[in-house]
């Protein structure tokens, strides 16, 4: 799907974040008279009437009668095309694309276009995707990080100096969009699989499915897949040429050491790679740089210099004995038991809790019977459900709980528990920020000001662009 296809039907643009104002960019440079209706907010009606575009209709209330009477939506992704509106609308033939559809619809049609590299996964791949970049560069190799990652695709869509390769994060909101846009990824990574975003997809195993497409729709030349995700494992792609990590026979981790086959390479224990499921994820990435034909090995020793993201396992500083760990890209249980086993043996407080879309703590509860921190404490809409689960195994666990209204009462409490004896306070919340937040990074910087630390230190990704 290119956007010159667009020309002459109906269009609509629905949300006006960083995404949709990039669709709409984009759309207007390749048609500049093309009728468009934007959808959005009352506050971002506002932003958007600025523009002062007299083809474009701005309304606040997103109707599936409304919606219905469109050719085509470009959708933000964080709007759900299984809302009830949305599902209404397409019955009437309206059809939904996003902006990373029309970039790869785009991107198919380019001369010069570089090879494409997807990564998926429901935990790591911001860290997976920048980190690929980094070896890719460090070998010399002119490459874009961009997608999900925080520079939407749309954004690079004309670059004056063209990439040899793209790194290109994808969220489960939109790794179904890579089909829709005809090009082929040359290289799909998918790291594993556990339950995420079901308010947006409506069930576990919708998600699972979205999130799939990467591989069994958009077909991808090579498929890199986590041999140890039982998910993954039993997939059969038969338009892909599949290469593992996570297994003996090819990159993977004994201990701490970095193995390709029956080879030793290195150790990885000193590496910038925050848990160890990030330095297993550097599997991954050799993985893919093979897949391209490039020395993985050559380049492995490069990790030690890369720049770890914020907001994912971050020290910030310590105060007066009490270190301040920043995790708030943690949206499931799952990454904040990997959070927890990073500092295992030490004296943490844990503060939880966020957003409430369904997800299952049981799993987490029964974990903290055997490894469970120093104390934990629970906070946001999802809080009082996880501490009454917690509430069952704590004397168990052995670990203080309690609960608090917000971030900053959470805090208080957990530097109480804490003492003189000090240790760290671990923001890993395994829940979305949504509510209090605007998103997961302003979440983790007023974890950083609550801390007296300044903000705008921590936030900053490195590599993002073309480099």
């Amino acid at each position: 799907m290119r956007i010159s296809q667009l020309d002459g039907k109906r269009v609509a643009l629905w949300g006006w974040g960083r995404e949709g104002r990039a669709a709409y960019r984009a759309v207007r440079a390749r048609l500049p008279s093309l009728a468009l209706t934007l959808f959005c907010s009352v506050d971002e009606a506002a932003d958007a009437r600025g523009l002062h575009d007299p083809w474009l209709t701005i309304e606040t209330q997103a109707s599936a009668e409304r919606l219905g009477g469109f050719d085509w939506i470009v959708k933000s992704p964080g709007i759900s095309p299984y809302r009830a509106e949305a599902v209404a609308a397409a019955e009437q033939g309206a059809r939904f694309i996003g902006g990373t559809a029309l970039w790869f619809g785009e991107h198919a049609a380019a001369r010069d276009g570089g090879r494409t590299l997807c990564v998926t996964g429901t935990k790591g791949k911001s860290t997976t995707t920048s980190l690929l970049a980094h070896l890719l560069r460090a070998g010399g190799h002119r490459t874009a990080l961009a997608g999900n990652i925080g520079l939407p695709l749309l954004e690079a869509l004309d670059p004056p100096q063209p990439p040899e390769f793209w790194a290109i994060e994808l969220s489960s909101y939109q790794t179904g969009d890579v089909a829709l846009g005809g090009a082929r990824p040359d290289v799909a990574v998918a790291l594993n699989l556990y339950p995420e975003h079901l308010d947006w997809h409506g069930s576990q195993a919708r998600y699972v499915e979205d999130k799939l497409r990467l591989l069994t729709d958009a077909r991808p030349r090579i498929a890199v897949l986590n041999a140890a995700d039982p998910v993954l494992s039993a997939l059969s792609l038969p338009d892909s040429e599949i290469r593992w990590f996570g297994d003996a026979t090819g990159w993977h981790l004994r201990g701490d050491a970095l193995w390709c086959g029956e080879r030793e390479v290195m150790d990885t224990a000193s590496l910038p790679l925050p848990g160890r499921h990030n330095r297993g994820n550097l599997c991954a990435v050799l993985t893919a740089i093979e897949a391209l034909g490039l020395d993985a090995e050559a380049l492995a020793p490069a990790a030690a210099s890369f720049k770890p993201l914020p907001n994912r396992l971050q020290p910030i500083g310590e105060r007066d004995g009490i270190g301040y760990v920043n995790d708030s890209i943690s949206t499931t249980p799952h990454a904040t038991l990997a959070a927890l086993d990073c500092y295992a043996g030490k004296r943490i407080a844990l503060l939880v809790g966020g957003h409430d879309r369904g997800i299952d703590w049981h799993g987490f509860a029964q974990a903290m019977r055997t490894r469970a921190p120093l104390a934990i404490v629970t906070m946001g809409e999802n809080g009082p459900r996880i501490h009454a689960l917690l509430a069952a195994v704590a004397g168990e666990g052995g670990f203080a709980l309690s609960a608090a209204r917000d971030l900053a009462e959470a805090m208080a409490q957990a530097r109480t528990a804490l003492g003189a004896q000090g240790g760290v306070v671990l923001l890993s919340p395994g829940a979305p920020s949504f509510g209090p937040y605007r998103d997961y990074v302003a979440r983790g910087r007023h974890f950083a000001e609550l801390a007296g630390f300044d903000p705008d230190a921590i936030s900053a990704i490195a590599g993002i662009g073309i480099a």
